[in-house]
C-alpha cells in the first residue's frame, strides 16, 4: 500500500511549487512577485513542519502505522521549502550581498529567529538518510530530531513578528503547535506515570525504534 500512497503524497507535496511556477510563468503573481514567492515558500515550510509534527499523534490515535513511513518525506519537504524560502531571500531580495544579509539577520529579530529555524533544520535533513540512521543509532537520532520542536516554535515566532499587525494566521499556527506539543507532553507524563518500561532503541527497530524521530523513517 505504501508504494501507492508515497508517490501520491510526494506529488501532492510538490503541488504548491508547481502552482507557484505556473503563476510566475503566466505572469499571474502580484505587483510584488518576490513577496509572493517569499510568502508562499515560507507558509508551506511552516505547514509541512506542522504536518510532520502531526504524524506521531495521528498514528497513535488512529493506529495507522503507515503514517510513520511518510514522516521523513514530509520533514524533508519542510526543509526543501525552507531552502527555497532562504534562497529567495538571499538571491531575489538581497542579490547575494552577504554583508547586508548578515547585518539584516543581526538587526531584524524576525529574520534572526527565522534564520535560526533554518539552521536547526539542516542537521535534521542531513541525518535523515538510512545510512546516518544506522550510524548514529535510534536513541541519538530521537534526541537530535527533537530540534524540530524548536524549529517549529522559531517558525511561528518568525511569522508572528513578520506580520506585526494582522496576527490571525500566525496565531492559528501557534495554536496548532501548542496542541501538537501539548499532546506530546501529556503522553510523556502519562507514560512516566504508568512506569512503562522502554526497550533500548536501535536504528533497526520498527515503530518503537529509530522511526520515532521526527522527519524520517526506516
Amino acid at each position: 500500500m505504501k508504494w501507492v500512497i508515497k508517490p501520491i503524497v510526494f506529488l501532492s507535496c510538490l503541488s504548491p511549487l508547481t502552482v507557484l511556477c505556473w503563476r510566475a510563468y503566466f505572469d499571474d503573481l502580484s505587483a510584488n512577485p518576490i513577496s509572493d514567492i517569499t510568502n508562499t515558500t515560507g507558509t508551506w515550510t511552516l505547514r509541512f513542519l506542522m504536518i510532520t509534527l502531526a504524524i506521531t499523534p495521528l498514528r497513535k490515535i488512529t493506529r495507522w502505522n503507515i503514517l510513520i513511513q511518510l514522516r521523513r518525506m514530509l520533514g524533508l519537504f519542510a526543509f526543501f521549502y525552507v531552502c527555497l524560502h532562504f534562497l529567495t531571500y538571499i538571491w531575489l531580495d538581497q542579490f547575494f550581498q552577504f554583508e547586508d544579509i548578515l547585518k539584516d539577520v543581526a538587526r531584524r529579530p524576525f529574520i534572526t529567529v527565522g534564520f535560526t529555524a533554518f539552521l536547526l533544520l539542516i542537521p535534521l535533513a542531513l541525518t535523515s538518510t538510512k545510512k546516518m540512521i544506522r550510524r548514529l543509532g535510534g536513541r541519538r537520532l530521537n534526541t537530535l530530531h527533537k530540534l524540530i520542536y524548536v524549529a517549529g516554535i522559531c517558525g511561528v515566532i518568525h511569522y508572528l513578528w513578520l506580520v506585526k499587525a494582522d496576527t490571525q494566521r500566525p496565531s492559528i499556527y501557534a495554536g496548532i503547535l501548542v496542541l501538537l506539543l501539548g499532546y506530546r507532553l501529556i503522553d510523556l507524563v502519562r507514560t512516566k506515570s504508568l512506569k512503562t518500561s522502554v526497550a533500548p532503541i536501535t536504528a533497526e527497530d520498527d515503530i518503537g525504534g529509530a522511526a520515532r524521530a521526527e522527519g524520517y523513517d526506516v
